[in-house]
């Protein structure tokens, strides 16, 4: 009997022990997990800065399905950029006939397509060359120059060196009660695992903006998330990108962008100066005040 009480007790102690155990790699695997969510990828930085590869919309990786990608050139009209080698730089033309796009939505790339093919514009409408905000998410494809972080317990500030656009996104989860449509909407952002950047965007104004270079157009309804990571390696960086709009596609679009890093001081450039249509191809007009500001 005492033999039979000893044993017992024993295997009790083991029982707890072993559940004790587990209850420390739980605790220690949580505390792992929280810690790598608390901690803060490094996106900001006086000396170096975020250079995109590429001024379009990439599909994102197959094996995350997450459905239909970016809206692609026309096919009837392949497109060949300037960085694309030898041949001749062809027009952008979106393709208006993607099965995403609302009847409406459609119609305003053909005609902006159209304007183009006619020649009563040389060259299509692009943010970037005509000194206008790219919105969202269209301003993560300004190519060519940088654009710079700058992280806040509160608050994280994007900066482009072209024409110093600066977005503002706030770290909490909850959007303003009154939203005004506005270039850059109403953002608030969280990290993830130690290495990502979710924001998520609405409030966004329509006039002369379009969420790629495409001249896709979107409503005030459009809803974005916007996921950036940086690499392992801290060289790199990944945007993956939502945006919903059930007034303007059948179907959320899913899109990707990349930057590398660059060693690359804080600067600014100017957009507006002696920017004209000196080869009268009947460019967009740029944004010009009625009167001064001072």
């Amino acid at each position: 009997m005492t033999s039979a009480s000893n044993r017992g007790r024993a295997g009790k102690a083991l029982r707890l022990t072993a559940l004790s155990a587990l209850v420390a790699a739980a605790s220690s695997s949580a505390a792992s997990a929280q810690a790598a969510n608390d901690k803060i990828p490094a996106l900001g930085s006086v000396s170096f800065a975020w250079l995109a590869l590429g001024a379009d919309w990439r599909e994102p990786p197959a094996d995350l399905k997450l459905g239909h990608g970016p809206i692609m050139p026309d096919p009837d009209h392949p497109f060949h950029s300037n960085v694309d080698g030898p041949g001749q730089v062809t027009l952008r033309l979106g393709n208006y006939k993607d099965p995403a796009l609302k009847p409406w939505a459609a119609a305003a790339m053909l005609a902006s397509n159209e304007e183009a093919i006619s020649g009563k514009r040389s060259v299509p409408f692009a943010a970037q060359a005509r000194c206008y905000p790219g919105g969202v998410p269209g301003q993560l494809l300004y190519p060519a120059e940088p654009f710079y972080f700058i992280q806040m317990p509160k608050e994280v500030w994007m900066i482009w060196q072209r024409d110093h656009m600066v977005r503002r996104i706030f770290m909490t989860d909850k959007h303003s009660d009154n939203v005004k449509p506005s270039w850059f909407g109403d953002s608030i952002g969280h990290y993830e695992n130690g290495d990502t950047l979710v924001i998520d965007t609405i409030g966004l104004q329509t006039k002369n903006s379009y969420i790629d270079n495409w001249r896709t157009p979107h409503t005030e309804k459009e809803h974005v998330v916007e996921r950036l990571k940086i690499s392992a390696d801290g060289n790199g960086l990944e945007a993956i990108v939502t945006v919903d709009d059930p007034d303007t596609f059948n179907e959320p679009l899913h899109m990707m962008q990349r930057w590398r890093k660059v060693q690359n001081q804080l600067l600014e450039t100017v957009c507006a100066e002696n920017n004209e249509d000196y080869y009268h191809q009947n460019l967009f007009p740029i944004p010009s005040a009625d009167k001064p500001d001072f």
